[in-house]
């Protein structure tokens, strides 16, 4: 149920409190409890992420996606597919560290399957070469998934299907994101994919930060594998 008393002041509470959630069980409990209020609390952060990751795939996409099989990581309450679904996409599997999350996102009725699994602490429990779509946004950055996710992500998708990619621009996740640009880079020069669209937006969600007002800027990444 939503709290329809919460501000964008109880938001940047919760989320700097997710900044001491170092651990994987620390992390799960922390979303298990934000489930409920999640997207009621992201509206209020004005969280983009999910709608811009989703025109960007849409934009770059060639094929049937109708038919297309998209592998939403770190799907949380199901935000990603949703913006998906409105672009034409329908078929669907989530994968998330969190029950409660998975709990909002099966209510949604968009997934044809859901699986629970603690990103960077075990393996994708998915089959490799399976996916026309394999996307991953919000939970690339510091503190959250590690950049060596990245191959997983590869992995899983089909010789020519797409992997998209979010982090955030902002002074705190600026390491993590040079170490994410460095490795989709050396990924492309070993000839693993190539880069089919960069986009870098200055609005992604609102600061929370007490060194930052505004918004802060992220990106969206678009790679697609080689087809050997």
């Amino acid at each position: 149920m939503g709290d329809t008393t919460r501000t964008f002041s109880d938001v940047k509470n919760v989320i700097l409190s997710a900044h001491k959630n170092t651990g994987a069980e620390d992390k799960i409990n922390f979303y298990n409890n934000w489930a409920d209020i999640y997207e009621q609390d992201v509206a209020l952060l004005d969280y983009r992420a999910p709608a811009l990751a989703a025109e960007c795939l849409s934009t770059s996409f060639q094929g049937n996606r109708e038919d297309a099989l998209v592998l939403d990581v770190a799907c949380g309450t199901g935000l990603v597919a949703t913006w998906l679904h409105k672009k034409g996409f329908r078929h669907f599997v989530g994968v998330d560290g969190s029950n409660a999350m998975l709990e909002v996102a099966q209510s949604k009725g968009l997934y044809q399957e859901l699986k629970q699994s603690m990103l960077g602490v075990t393996a994708l429990p998915v089959q490799s070469g399976t996916y026309d779509v394999v996307i991953i946004v919000g939970a690339l950055s510091v503190g959250q998934v590690p950049v060596t996710i990245v191959r997983e992500l590869w992995e899983a998708a089909k010789p020519g299907g797409y992997v998209c990619m979010t982090t955030r621009g902002n002074a705190d996740n600026r390491e993590f994101k040079d170490e994410l640009e460095q490795t989709l880079s050396e990924m492309e020069q070993d000839g693993l994919w190539t880069r089919v669209s960069v986009m870098e937006v200055e609005d992604w969600e609102k600061a929370v930060s007490e060194c930052e007002s505004g918004y802060i800027p992220g990106v969206v990444y678009v790679y697609r594998k080689s087809a050997q």
